[in-house]
This record gives C-alpha cells, sequence and structure tokens, in this order.
C-alpha cells in the first residue's frame, strides 16, 4: 500500500546545498575596546613642571627688573694712581647681589679718589678700592714720570714695586756721574705705552723730594734706568 506522504530521498537534487555566513556586526559597529590605563602620577608631574617652569619665569622677570647701575673699572688702575673718567663705565647688576659696589650716581665724586690698590680691568668697583689720598705717595714724595726705552728698564716691572734708579750717562755732567744711584726707594705707580708712538714705556714713580731733581734731570736727557730691588715681587 502506497503511502501519500512523499519521502525526500538522501541526497536529493531538488535541496540546495547552502553554506550559511557567519553573522556579522551591523555596519558601523565595532567591538568593545578595553578601557585605558590611566596614569594620574604622569599627570601630577607634568602639572608641578609647568608650575615650576612658570615661577622660574616669573622670578627672571622679577630679577631683570630688580637691577642697579653700578661703576666698572675699564683698564688697570694702579695702585696710587688718580682714578679719572676715562677708568670707569656704567654696568647693571642685580641690586641683591650682596656686592658692596659703588653706585654710578657717585662717578663724579670717584673720580676725586686714588686707587688703594691694584684695580684690573673689568673689576666692580667696590668702597674699599679707593682711598682719599694717595698712599703710595705719602708726605715728603714726589711724582715723577720717566720715559724709558728697551733696556732701561726690567721686562717684569710692575706696578706697586719698589725699584732702584740709576744714571747711564757715558760722562760726568749737571745730571750727574755716570753709574750714580739716583733713587733708592721709588715706587712705580702707572705703566704705559709710549704717545704718539715714540716706541717708549712711560713709567711713573713715586720718590723721595730730595731725589726728584736728578731724577728728572737724567730722564730729560734719555740717561735714566731703573732696577728693581732684590726680593721684591
Amino acid at each position: 500500500m502506497s503511502s501519500d506522504r512523499g519521502t525526500i530521498p538522501r541526497g536529493s537534487a531538488g535541496i540546495d546545498q547552502q553554506s550559511w555566513a557567519e553573522p556579522t556586526l551591523p555596519s558601523g559597529r565595532r567591538l568593545p575596546s578595553a578601557p585605558r590605563e590611566r596614569k594620574p602620577l604622569l599627570i601630577v608631574l607634568a602639572l608641578l613642571l609647568i608650575i615650576v617652569g612658570a615661577g622660574a619665569a616669573g622670578l627672571l622677570v622679577t630679577r631683570m627688573s630688580n637691577r642697579v647701575a653700578a661703576i666698572e673699572v675699564t683698564q688697570n688702575v694702579g695702585q696710587g694712581r688718580p682714578i679719572t673718567a676715562a677708568d670707569l663705565s656704567e654696568v647693571q647688576i642685580t641690586a641683591d647681589s650682596g656686592v658692596h659696589y659703588v653706585s654710578w650716581s657717585s662717578v663724579a665724586a670717584v673720580v676725586k679718589y686714588f686707587a688703594a690698590t691694584n684695580i684690573l680691568a673689568g673689576t666692580l668697583l667696590t668702597p674699599q678700592m679707593v682711598s682719599l689720598t694717595n698712599n703710595l705717595v705719602g708726605n715728603g714724595r714726589a711724582t715723577v714720570g720717566l720715559a724709558l726705552k728697551d733696556g732701561q728698564m726690567p721686562d717684569d716691572l710692575a706696578i706697586g714695586q719698589t725699584v732702584m734708579i740709576y744714571s747711564t750717562a757715558t760722562q760726568t755732567n749737571s745730571c750727574g756721574a755716570p753709574g750714580q744711584q739716583l733713587a733708592a726707594d721709588a715706587t712705580v705707580l702707572n705703566i704705559a705705552s709710549g704717545k704718539n708712538g715714540s716706541g717708549n714705556t712711560d713709567v711713573e714713580v713715586a720718590l723721595d723730594q730730595a731725589d726728584a731733581g736728578r731724577v728728572t734731570c737724567n730722564t730729560a736727557n734719555g740717561t735714566a734706568a731703573i732696577a728693581i730691588t732684590s726680593g721684591n715681587g
């Protein structure tokens, strides 16, 4: 007896063998990402750097605006030498530098003083460097200028040294005898190149007034020479 129910034979061609694709996410959607790890320490450090940088910049601006005019020595000034306006210039320094500077407003008074010690070029002037009196000349001393050639002075002659002055004349004249000691205790006040390209070296010394005449006479004749006292630096 035949059955009304049809049977579907295996492998029947009436049914397509479909391979079903994997389900896909709707367009525009992504898989959820893992939450980012926050680093609060880095944030705090960055904020601290910003604050410190701003503070340093503010302090620098404050210091730059808190500057004063002081006196700087622009060329070497020997001990005992009068200080001139040409020796000085204006320089800006911080008011709270801790240096006992001389204000530029006092420059007119400073040029009436003498150098109390050897002052090197580029030095900020302080009150201890100046003196109202020439402590190298002193009472009973005179200042004499010598125009010396090579061979009439030591190469290492320096300001502040105690020197002796001799005659280099070849015969006795009104200035004295050959080889005569003209001054036994002269102090070098200044050394400078000769003017007008003379090739001489101008040396200013302080010596006893009794010796000034002989030294001046020999200097005028070009017969004065300087020797450094033994043991004197």
